[in-house]
């Protein structure tokens, strides 16, 4: 494993107050006395050297003396500003617990609040589509010299289910790239949140004067798009090893952008791609439980936006990569959204959604499937997915109507944050009388009924996107394809036990960092495979751990 070291940033060694500023440098407490002479520390700091194990312990217990998520929030937040070190190994050490405070679903009160409580801007990189004369300028101020690897990209469109948050959409970027770090060892030192603000349409944001980012309407497409490609094209000319992961974007650009670049650069869109590949995995381990096969499932989908189409877009190919004919697969699904039941005559589909539009001939009370409930009953659907932000529309009604014609119905309610979820796991596991197989797009504890305790495995994308990025990076693949990722969601529903009772569809975020190792070599492997790695790679696993970075403390030079 590497240590956050970078060459260029020790050859003009900080000092004093400059290098206890330095996130990627301090150490606090933890400075040696030899290092405090050296570097003119002596005097500035207590006289106490301290371990990263004894300042972990301190950090850990005044996390838990903080009684809401958001204070305990700040203070990580206020640790990762000044310690980069210490906070992702006091991360690493409890991933499952810190995960919803980090980042989903703790992160939405950040956003919201961004601007109010603006302190540091954390290594972003601010970008604005006013003034595309200082993009690059912009970038190399935040890179700061450092060799990126990975940026993670937001332009803040519609986020987590809460919208448009303009520039403080910035918190997206950050909290992601903190877990591709816990997880999967990526070097923090070697990545880069970005920002891109092209106005905002929240009102009230732009009445608010203490907003910090644009005070203007989202700019048109021309405008738009011409900013992407020239953000694009500079990124991957300063950073030719270049991983770049999309974020949030609304649902009229993300698909267009995943297209438009997908087959030049190695880029990633975690709502369109991610949510798929998590669900695809979980629906994997779900027919592992059931012993049934994917050829046999009715998928509905609720909630047709950019997530929901990206799953079922995913399951599709899927479905085509086991043998069936692309016509014949998308028979298998349909999408309820806010019109209801999508037909090919209605006039406002995405081009996502019409790929999979039904034909009206199909149902004989085709006016009359405008809800769920009826899409439902008309379709007796064996896979129901939720990615609607309609808190509690998987009602008991439509749940027993689901389970009344399969024995093992895979519900997954994704909607997050938790007053969004579609449906709450002890509900689906009791109006099923224990037979529904369950994934959540939040944490969920674990059901008893009936003297069995059901595991609720949580769809949450950190469970692929940490290891599909550590593969493409330690391959240097130039593409992402979609063997890669399919690859990734095998690997990790393999790792499902279906011969427990009430064992979960997916494995545990507790287990995050091993099975991430487990899905980078299985990615790294294939883009080998497929002759895209740009380094040679004789060892698929020596060159993922290589690449992955450990919170340890090294002597300064």
């Amino acid at each position: 494993m590497t240590a956050i070291t970078n060459a260029r940033r020790c050859e003009h060694m900080k000092t004093g107050y400059e290098l206890l500023n330095d996130p990627f440098l301090n150490k606090g407490t933890a400075f040696t006395q030899e290092e405090r002479k050296k570097f003119g520390l002596v005097g500035i700091l207590p006289p106490m050297v301290q371990t990263i194990e004894l300042q972990a312990a301190w950090a850990y217990e005044n996390v838990q003396r903080r009684e809401s998520v958001t204070e305990k929030r700040h203070y990580l937040m206020n640790l990762f500003s000044r310690n980069r070190t210490l906070f992702f190994y006091l991360f690493s050490q409890h991933v499952q617990e810190l995960m919803p405070i980090v980042y989903d679903p703790g992160i939405a009160e950040s956003i919201r609040n961004y601007s109010e409580f603006f302190m540091t801007p954390q290594n972003a990189a601010y970008l604005t589509a006013d003034h595309p004369e200082e993009m690059e300028e912009a970038i190399r101020n935040a890179a700061g010299g450092r060799d990126i690897e990975l940026i993670v990209v937001t332009d803040a469109q519609a986020i987590l289910g809460i919208g448009d948050w303009g520039t403080n959409g910035v918190s997206i970027s950050t909290g992601k790239l903190m877990v591709y770090t816990a997880a999967a060892g990526i070097d923090p030192a070697k990545v880069l949140p970005v920002v891109i603000d092209a106005g905002t349409d929240r009102q009230s944001l732009l009445d608010d004067p203490l907003y910090l980012g644009l005070h203007h309407h989202r700019i048109g497409d021309e405008q738009y798009y011409a900013y992407i490609d020239q953000f694009m094209e500079l990124v991957e000319r300063l950073f030719p090893h270049l991983y770049l992961h999309f974020e949030d974007f609304g649902r009229g650009h993300a698909a267009v952008l995943l297209n438009r670049y997908v087959n030049r650069y190695p880029v990633f869109n975690d709502d369109i791609e991610g949510t798929g590949i998590v669900s695809l995995a979980g629906i994997l381990g779900a027919l592992r439980i059931s012993g049934e096969k994917l050829a046999d499932q009715k998928y509905l989908c609720f909630g047709a936006g950019t997530a929901g189409c990206g799953i079922v877009k995913r399951i599709c190919q899927e479905m085509v990569d086991q043998g069936m004919d692309v016509k014949e697969a998308q028979k298998h699904f349909y999408l309820v959204d806010k019109q209801g039941l999508l037909f090919d005559d209605m006039q406002d589909l995405t081009p996502e959604q019409a790929v999979f539009a039904r034909s009206r001939e199909e149902f004989a009370d085709a006016d009359a499937l405008t809800t769920l409930a009826a899409a439902v009953k008309a379709i007796h659907p064996t896979i129901l997915v939720g990615t609607s932000t309609q808190g509690g529309a998987f009602t008991e009604e439509i749940v027993k109507e689901m389970a009344a014609h399969t024995a093992s119905p895979i519900i997954f309610p994704l909607s997050n944050p938790t007053e969004l979820a579609e449906a709450k796991a002890e509900d689906l596991i009791r109006w099923t009388e224990g037979r529904a197989l369950v994934a959540t797009g939040i944490p969920s504890a674990p059901v008893s009924y009936k003297g069995v305790t059901y595991e609720i495995g949580q769809a949450n994308n950190a469970l692929i996107y940490p290891g599909l990025g550590l593969g493409v990076i330690s391959a240097d693949a130039k593409l992402v394809t979609d063997r890669m990722i399919s690859v990734a969601a095998h690997s990790i529903s393999d790792i499902v036990d279906a011969s427990r009772a009430g064992a979960a569809v997916l494995p545990p975020v507790s287990e995050l960092p091993e099975f991430s190792r487990t899905v980078a070599i299985a990615v790294a492997g294939e883009a080998v495979k497929e002759g895209l790695n740009r380094r040679a790679v004789d060892n698929v696993a020596d060159a993922v751990d290589a690449q992955r970075w450990s919170p340890t403390y090294t002597e300064l030079a």
